[in-house]
C-alpha cells in the first residue's frame, strides 16, 4: 500500500485460526464448545462464591473476579470468530478492531494482576496464618482491585491509541481477533516507538505481577521447606495447589508465545497457542478450582442438595 493512501485501511480481514476450508467445521465446533463450557463453568463459580457464605473470604473474592475476567476473554473474541468462521465474512471495522484490542488488553492484563493478588493472599495464609484475617481484609482486596484497574486501563488505552496511529500496508490480519503483535506486523514501517513502549512500560506493567507471584512462591517454598510435619506440608500444598496450577498454565503458555522463535513456528501455530491462552486456560480454571479445592467442591455439593430439595 502506498504511503499516500495508508488511511484507506478502514477495516481488517481476520483470517482466523486457519484459512483451510475443510477445517472450518472443526474450528466452529471447538470455538462453540469452548465458549459454552467457559460461560457455564465460570458463571457457576461466580454464583457459588457469591451465594455460599462459607466462600466469603478474600481468596474466593479474587477467584470470583478472575472467573468474571475469564468469561470476558472468551466473550471478547469467540462470538465474532464464530460468526466469521460460519459466514466466511471476515471483515471487522477499524474502530471495532481497536475497541476489541483495548478491551482484550485490559482484561488480559488485569488477569495477571489478580493472579498476583491471589499469590500474595496465599503467601500470607501460609507464612503468617495467625495474622491472615487482620492483614488480608475486605477493604484491602477492594483497594487492590481498584488500583489494578487504575493501572490497567491507561496501559491498554496507551497501546490502543499508538496502534491506531500506525500506517498499515495490508488489512489481512493473520489471526482470529485483533491481536496487538499481529497488528504491529502489518505496519508499513517498523513501529519502533510501539516496540520501545512495549519493552519498557508494558514490561513493567505485565512483569510486576509476575515478579510478585514469583516472590510470593519463593517465600512460600522457603516456609514449606521448614515444615517438619507431613500434615502441615499437605495443608500448605492444598492451600496453594489450585492457584499454582493456574499460574503455571497461564505463564507457561505466555512464555512460549512470546519467547519462542518465529522461525521455528509452523503456519498458524502462534494463533493456536494464543487460542489456548485466551480461551482454553480460562475454561479450565473453574475445573481446576473445583477438583483441587475442597471448599469449592463442598459448596458445589451444598448447592446441589439445595436445588434437589427445592425440586422435591
Amino acid at each position: 500500500m502506498a504511503e499516500a493512501n495508508w488511511t484507506s485501511v478502514s477495516e481488517f480481514l481476520l483470517l482466523g485460526l486457519s484459512e483451510r476450508q475443510d477445517l472450518q467445521p472443526l474450528i466452529v465446533a471447538v470455538f462453540l464448545v469452548t465458549y459454552l463450557v467457559n460461560l457455564a463453568g465460570n458463571s457457576m463459580l461466580v454464583g457459588l462464591v457469591w451465594a455460599d457464605p462459607q466462600l466469603h473470604s478474600p481468596m474466593y473474592f479474587f477467584l470470583s473476579q478472575l472467573a468474571v475476567l475469564d468469561m470476558g476473554l472468551v466473550c471478547i473474541t469467540l462470538p465474532q470468530a464464530l460468526v466469521h468462521a460460519l459466514t466466511q465474512h471476515r471483515a471487522i471495522l477499524f474502530a471495532r478492531c481497536m475497541a476489541q484490542l483495548f478491551i482484550y488488553l485490559s482484561v488480559s492484563t488485569m488477569e495477571g494482576c489478580l493472579l498476583a493478588a491471589m499469590a500474595y493472599d496465599r503467601y500470607v495464609a501460609v507464612c503468617d496464618p495467625l495474622r491472615y484475617a487482620a492483614v488480608v481484609t475486605r477493604s484491602l482486596c477492594l483497594k487492590i482491585v481498584a488500583a489494578s484497574w487504575a493501572v490497567v486501563i491507561p496501559h491498554s488505552l496507551l497501546h490502543t491509541i499508538m496502534t491506531a496511529q500506525l500506517r498499515y500496508c495490508s488489512n489481512r490480519l493473520p489471526h482470529y481477533f485483533c491481536h496487538l503483535q499481529s497488528l504491529l506486523r502489518l505496519s508499513c514501517t517498523r513501529p519502533f516507538v510501539n516496540e520501545l513502549v512495549l519493552f519498557t512500560e508494558a514490561t513493567l506493567v505485565v512483569g510486576t505481577p509476575c515478579a510478585i507471584i514469583l516472590a510470593s512462591y519463593v517465600c512460600i517454598g522457603v516456609a514449606v521447606g521448614r515444615l517438619r510435619s507431613a500434615q502441615a506440608l499437605r495443608k500448605a500444598l492444598s492451600t496453594c495447589g489450585s492457584h499454582l496450577t493456574v499460574v503455571l498454565l497461564t505463564y507457561g503458555t505466555v512464555a512460549w508465545l512470546y519467547f519462542h522463535p518465529d522461525s521455528s513456528n509452523t503456519p498458524g501455530q502462534k494463533q493456536q497457542v494464543t487460542f489456548f491462552y485466551t480461551s482454553v486456560v480460562p475454561t479450565l480454571n473453574p475445573l481446576i478450582y473445583s477438583l483441587r479445592n475442597k471448599d469449592v467442591a463442598a459448596a458445589l455439593r451444598r448447592a446441589k442438595r439445595k436445588v434437589l430439595a427445592q425440586c422435591a
